[in-house]
């Protein structure tokens, strides 16, 4: 699922995502140290996999983007 960082505490590693259905659940520091960031800053947008109401990992969320027009 796509998400956003709500909150995030770098002295803990854990936080919150504000998902796009407007569900706002938590991280761990350990779902943090599996997807390999080191940082995150509130309003960077990701993806998430979700396991009940907890996040268990965090990736790079990635921006479609539209084919270039032919001139």
């Amino acid at each position: 699922m796509q998400a956003t960082v709500y909150r995030y505490d770098p002295g803990t590693g854990s936080g919150s995502v504000l998902t796009d259905s407007g569900d706002v659940l938590p991280f761990t520091a350990r779902a943090l140290e599996h997807s390999g960031l080191r940082h995150l800053r509130p309003g960077q947008r990701l993806t998430a996999t979700r396991e009940g109401d907890e996040i268990v990992a965090l990736a790079l969320g990635t921006i479609g983007t539209a084919p270039r027009p032919q001139p």
